[in-house]
This record gives C-alpha cells, sequence and structure tokens, in this order.
C-alpha cells in the first residue's frame, strides 16, 4: 500500500531522524508550512485543496529506488571517543562543546580512569544495554551512561541514582520520544524517598529544587546529558521545546521526611521505609504557591486549588499525573486538622476544576477532542485537572515558609516510581553494599 507522512517544515529534520532510526529512511514526505495547529479551519482547508494534487500525483508514484551508499572517503574523521585516554585541560572541555556533546557548559572530561571509578558502583558490565534513547533510538549501555555521569560531575557514588532514572524514564508509560521531541516545555523531574537520598547528598530542604546542591544538579545534569547526547535531543533539532525551561537542564529532589507529617512518598507505592525509590516525571517549571495569610486546611486548600485551575496546563486535557510538592509549613497545617495525603487528593481533586467559561471556544473545542470517556465536563461546566483523585501525587519538601510548588506534567505521560535495585533486583539497602561490588 502506498503512503505518505505529512509534515511541516518546521518538523522535516525530526521526521527523517525517525524515519532513519526506524530502518525507513527512503520514507516519503509531504510537507506543509508550519504552523499547522491554532490556525483557522478555512486556511487549513485552502492548503489541503493546494496540496491535494501532489498528494494524490505522488501516491501511485512508485516507490524511490534505495539511495546508494554515499562516498565517504572524504568525510572527516568522526569525533573522538567519548571515552578519552588522557587527563584532558580546560581546552578540551570546550572543544566537547564544540562537537555538540555538552549542554553548552564545560564538562568533566570522561576519562577512561575516572569511567572505571564511576563503575564500581555499578555491579553490571559495562557494555550492558540499557535500551533506546528516543528519539534517535541509540542504545544506551551501562559505559555510555557512566561517561555521561562524569561529564556532569556526579560522584561515583551518585551513579545508581542515574542509572535508575534512565531506566525509569525508558519504561513506555514515561512517554520519553513525547516528552523528548514535543514543543511543550517538559523534563525529568526526579524525586528521590527513601535513606539512600542522603547518602548520595541529594538535598530536601530550603532550595532543594535551587543552586547550591551537587548531587540534585550533577544527577540531573547527567540525565540531560543522556537524553541529548545518546537520545539526540538537542534544541531545535530533534528537541522542538518552543522555549523550554530551567528544570530541562537539572530537577532532582528528594522528599523532606523529616519534617513531613504524613508516611512517605514511597509508601504510597508499597514500599517499606528501609527501600530507596526514584520517581520521574514528565514535568514542567514548578509553579509556586504563595498562602502566607491562610490559617486553617481550608485557606491552604483554596489556594493550592486556584493555582493549578489554570486554562494553559497541560493536564486539562491530555491528563496524566501531576505532583504537589507541599512545604513543611503548609502540610503541617494541613495535618493539624486530621487531613492525610488521600484527604488532600480528593479535595484537590473537587476543587482543581476550570469552569469552560475561563477557555476560548476554540481550545475549548481543540482540549474537548483529547477527553478519555465522560470526564470532561462536570455537572457545574467545569474541567477537573486530573481524572481521578490518586493522579494527584502528593509530597513534602522545601524549608522553613510558607511556600508549596505544583509541578504539572506533559499530560501524555505518567510518573513512574521503581525501588533503587541491584542486578538481582534486590534493593539497595546502604552505600556500604554497593561499595562492596
Amino acid at each position: 500500500m502506498a503512503t505518505l507522512t505529512v509534515v511541516t517544515d518546521r518538523f522535516v529534520n525530526l521526521a527523517q531522524a525517525e524515519a532513519e532510526a526506524l530502518g525507513r529512511p527512503d520514507l516519503r514526505l509531504v510537507v506543509v508550512p508550519h504552523p499547522f495547529g491554532g490556525v483557522p479551519e478555512a486556511t487549513i482547508r485552502e492548503r489541503a485543496r493546494a496540496l491535494a494534487p501532489e498528494i494524490a500525483a505522488r501516491l501511485v508514484q512508485p516507490d524511490a529506488a534505495p539511495a546508494a551508499e554515499p562516498d565517504r572517503s572524504a568525510e572527516p574523521e568522526p569525533p573522538p571517543e567519548l571515552v578519552l585516554r588522557k587527563d584532558p585541560d580546560e581546552e578540551w572541555a570546550w572543544a566537547v562543546a564544540r562537537l555538540e556533546l555538552s549542554d553548552g557548559l564545560p564538562v568533566v572530561l570522561p576519562t577512561a580512569d575516572r569511567v572505571r571509578r564511576m563503575l564500581r558502583y555499578c555491579d553490571r558490565d559495562p557494555e550492558t544495554p540499557v535500551g533506546p534513547v528516543p528519539p534517535r533510538w541509540a542504545t544506551a549501555t551501562i559505559a555510555t551512561l557512566a561517561a555521561n555521569a562524569v561529564m556532569a560531575g556526579c560522584r561515583p557514588e551518585q551513579f545508581p541514582v542515574v542509572l535508575a532514572a534512565v531506566e525509569a524514564m525508558l519504561d513506555p508509560v514515561f512517554n520519553l520520544y513525547g516528552i523528548q521531541a514535543t514543543t511543550h516545555p517538559v523534563g525529568p523531574l526526579v524525586l528521590l524517598s527513601g535513606p539512600l537520598a542522603a547518602a548520595v547528598g541529594v538535598a530536601s530542604g530550603a532550595g532543594c529544587l535551587g543552586p547550591g546542591w551537587q548531587a540534585n544538579l550533577s544527577i540531573g545534569r547527567a540525565i540531560r546529558l543522556i537524553l541529548m547526547n545518546i537520545g539526540g535531543a538537542r534544541p531545535g533539532v530533534l528537541d522542538k521545546a518552543t522555549m523550554g525551561q530551567p528544570g530541562k537542564i537539572a530537577a532532582v529532589l528528594a522528599e523532606n521526611e523529616a519534617e513531613s507529617p504524613w508516611p512517605p512518598f514511597r509508601a504510597d507505592f508499597g514500599y517499606g521505609p528501609e527501600v530507596t525509590t526514584i520517581s520521574v516525571f514528565g514535568a514542567e517549571a514548578p509553579h509556586n504557591i504563595n498562602d502566607h495569610g491562610s490559617t486553617t486546611a481550608e485557606g491552604i486548600l483554596r489556594t493550592v486549588a486556584g493555582t493549578m485551575a489554570t486554562t494553559g496546563n497541560n493536564n486539562l486535557y491530555w491528563q496524566g499525573d501531576t505532583l504537589v510538592l507541599f512545604g513543611p509549613e503548609h502540610a503541617a497545617t494541613l495535618a493539624r486538622e486530621g487531613l492525610g495525603k488521600e484527604d488532600v487528593r480528593r479535595e484537590l481533586h473537587r476543587r482543581a476544576r476550570v469552569p469552560v467559561a475561563a477557555m476560548s471556544a476554540e481550545q475549548f473545542e481543540h482540549t474537548r477532542g483529547w477527553a478519555v470517556g465522560d470526564r470532561y465536563v462536570d455537572d457545574a461546566g467545569r474541567v477537573a485537572v486530573t481524572a481521578k483523585p490518586e493522579e494527584i501525587r502528593i509530597a513534602v519538601a522545601g524549608g522553613p515558609g510558607k511556600h508549596s510548588m505544583w509541578v504539572p506534567t506533559f499530560g501524555l505521560t505518567y510518573s513512574v516510581t521503581r525501588p533503587l535495585v541491584d542486578r538481582t533486583g534486590r534493593p539497595i539497602r546502604s552505600l556500604e553494599e554497593v561499595r562492596q561490588w
């Protein structure tokens, strides 16, 4: 059957990369002007009428013959191996940036010795494949993950967190391909819950999503380098984010379990206190929730729900789960009146709803087309931010102050929570265990 793929002119390179990765370099493309979404229907119909003769003609043409192998005799040498054989100086670090093997900043060069030290904290063979990373679909191995962790400035004991985060992101539920290639400003946010978080230095208190925390920033940066260097998601090329956001560089934190009035985040998934879990979210930049005035649970819930009930977030129509990070002081106010996390979820699901009248008619029709089942509009003419209360994930993080954070997500994705485990699947309970590998 003859087929054509229609793509806008701003996404041709992504379409070609996907075709190459899927073994279809001969995929026939019909290119239309960008943009397509949000354009009046009359304009779309006009474009379709203009394009119809070309589509009809090309559908009856035979497939093109496979292209001849290009002559590579005059091509330049490929870039040097990622794992270099000698200790470099600052000029080498900038050279790596020029080779587009960095995130734009100088890196720690991944010499063989540095990578070996990183691999001491992994009990798998370095050549073990971890999986293909979209959208380029190159296969990550333990060694290439370790090299990128070195480049990001990770300490060796932090490597198990990097590996676990990548494996969690490769779960199909996470939709890493969509996250990597979308125009939405989404990036992975990593939440650790359990004793290993503090052991590897991941901050959970004041400023935990900001500067100054080596583990948080280096682990997050390692993940971003892996997504760029192995997955090929470079801005404006295969990463099509319209603007992006700083959380795409690094967004890693730990649960502030010591100041939480509720059971820890990992307990929501059935894990005991001795286990450490890693959760990955396809996250927008966190939205601050400022409430210095409320002294009751009713007041805090009203403010949090009001922050979540916005017309421009993806969860409103693409669903998925979302994350609320309560500051310890807001959490204490809720718990003081006897509210547990389940109570808070139910209340936020009931309250965090957007009136249809707050949307433009065109936007409402567009978003309604993505709805699942009958959940889209309630009897009061409002749309819930999530389909079910349990899709509002709750953790406590941060330090003193009357602030919390709402983390909207990509929507076409769900978070993934897993325990940190060794190669046999047994949970890692201490760094001492890891050092013995």
